[in-house]
């Protein structure tokens, strides 16, 4: 791949938007249907838009698998609104709602909810159940973000 660039996919189209190195992520606007790229918040996905964004973004893309009838759930949703404003453009922030989407939910082994599984190169790369801060969100992305596996395997950091 072209390290020049990076593959983003709409959050509103699902159009695969190649993004310049050169040029701010964050004002980026999709090529197809002209809306930002990022509006730092996280979208709902359904099975096909979710596999979507795990395969074709070069950025790593964060699930929170939820349901409407979870306490937990809806008491963090604020809190991941605001870690999704923090944490993009180099994060994707999406929303399964695991009641509408239970094959996925199964796939991924979601066994209580709220859980967030963060997805790097299309897959599984850390996940953790139960609701969390906007400030423990953004701290659990970035400590188990493709960076900071790379610096560990690596010895640096």
């Amino acid at each position: 791949m072209d390290r020049s660039s990076m593959h983003v996919v709409c959050p509103h189209c699902g159009a695969v938007n190649r993004l310049p190195e050169e040029r701010p992520a964050a004002q980026a606007k999709c090529g197809q249907c002209h809306r930002p790229l990022f509006e730092g918040r996280p979208f709902p996905a359904d099975t096909a838009s979710f596999e979507r964004h795990r395969t074709r973004n070069d950025i790593p893309v964060v699930v929170d698998f939820w349901a409407p009838w979870c306490g937990p759930c809806r008491a963090m949703a604020p809190a991941y609104e605001s870690a999704a404003a923090e944490l993009e453009p180099d994060y994707r922030l999406l929303k399964v709602n695991a009641d509408e989407e239970p094959e996925l939910a199964a796939r991924y082994q979601i066994r209580s909810i709220p859980t967030m599984t963060l997805f790097a190169l299309g897959a599984p790369a850390a996940q953790t159940a139960g609701a969390m801060t906007a400030a423990g969100i953004v701290a659990w992305v970035r400590a188990h973000g493709p960076k900071q596996q790379a610096q560990a395997a690596s010895g640096a950091g």
